[in-house]
Formats: structure tokens, C-alpha cells, sequence
């Protein structure tokens, strides 16, 4: 996130505390600050301004309005501070299950304000780096798992050893410039259609 400066989107009813958050922005050296005092219609907002993070402050929320920005926060899929002045155990749960980077009770001031924002991109970025890790691991699984599957189908059906059931699937894979996995899919999807004799 180096290089342009960063668009923050500061979301406060309340002009004073907003104005605490602006001016710990400024003096970190964050210039692109956008303050919304009104929540209606936040969502087109975010959408029309493409913040790379947001800063939520609710001075005194209640539940309906921690749920409103909690939901926010699922739909964005961007590092979100938030400050609060008090919480439960409840809200503190449901904001990291809500993908909250940083969820903070009682603690806005001025000079806090860039090391929790550094905080929750730092936390974001590794969430999401470990997100996208796991549906990695996730499709390479699924993959192997349709590879086995071809591969017992061809060793089925043509009488091939495993060896040669694999090199069958690479060779073809390679002469038509596709993915193994996708070979093998294509070959499983076939002999579903072809009914419970030309499967494994």
C-alpha cells in the first residue's frame, strides 16, 4: 500500500470526535481523509469513494448499530478500525467475527489513532494473505482428490498401471495446453454421464 497515499474513510456522527481522528491522520501524514458524519447510505459511499481503509467511531452504539456496521465491515473487505467508548464480550466477538481489524473501547485519542490504523492494516493484510492460503490448500486438495478419481477410471476402464493412467492425463494435459486437474475433471464429469459403469 506504499506509494499513492492511502484514501481513509473516517465514518462519525460526532463532528468533535471526527475532528480528533482528523487531526491524528494530518499529523501521521495522512492527507486523502474523508469524514461522513451521516451512516445512511454508507455502503454506495464506500462504493463511489474506494477507501483503502475505514475508521468507524460510534460515540455511544447500540446494538442495531453495531450489527448495521458490523455487517459493513463482512461486505468491504477492507482493514476497518473501530472505536468505541464501551462494549461487552458480545460486540467484541461479533466484531472479529465481522473481519473488525481493529476494535478499540475507550481509547480514542489523537496520538493513538496511526498505530491502530497501522494495526489494522497489519492485521487485515495477514488475515487475508491467510485466507487466501487456505482455499489454496483447499483447491489443490480438491484437485489431487479428481486426479485419483480419473486416474481409477482410466486403470478401470482401459486396464492401465497408476503410472500410465497419470501419463495418459499429463500427456494429454500438455498436448492441450490445460491443467491436469481440469483433464482429470473433464474425464470424471464423462464417466458420471455414462452412467455407474464408467466410473470407478
Amino acid at each position: 500500500m506504499r506509494g499513492a497515499p492511502l484514501k481513509i474513510l473516517v465514518i462519525d456522527e460526532n463532528r468533535p470526535r471526527a475532528t480528533i481522528i482528523d487531526a491524528g491522520l494530518r499529523e501521521a501524514g495522512h492527507e486523502a481523509v474523508t469524514i461522513i458524519h451521516d451512516v445512511t447510505g454508507i455502503a454506495a459511499r464506500i462504493e463511489e469513494l474506494q477507501p483503502d481503509v475505514i475508521v468507524i467511531d460510534l460515540e455511544n452504539p447500540n446494538r442495531d448499530m453495531l450489527e448495521n456496521m458490523f455487517q459493513l465491515s463482512r461486505a468491504v473487505k477492507r482493514p476497518i478500525a473501530m472505536f468505541v467508548d464501551r462494549s461487552d464480550m458480545a460486540s467484541i466477538e461479533a466484531a472479529i467475527d465481522a473481519g473488525v481489524s481493529a476494535y478499540v473501547v475507550d481509547g480514542l485519542k489523537k496520538e493513538r489513532v496511526k498505530p491502530i490504523l497501522d494495526m489494522a492494516i497489519i492485521r487485515f493484510n495477514a488475515f487475508s494473505r491467510m485466507a487466501r492460503e487456505l482455499e489454496e490448500a483447499r483447491s489443490e486438495l480438491e484437485s489431487r482428490k479428481v486426479v485419483e478419481r480419473a486416474k481409477g477410471i482410466l486403470m478401470k476402464s482401459r486396464g492401465l498401471s497408476e503410472a500410465d493412467a497419470y501419463g495418459l492425463l499429463r500427456k494429454t494435459a500438455m498436448n492441450e495446453n490445460r491443467k491436469i486437474s481440469e483433464i482429470a475433471q473433464s474425464l470424471v464429469t464423462a464417466a458420471g454421464l455414462l452412467g455407474p459403469g464408467g466410473d470407478a
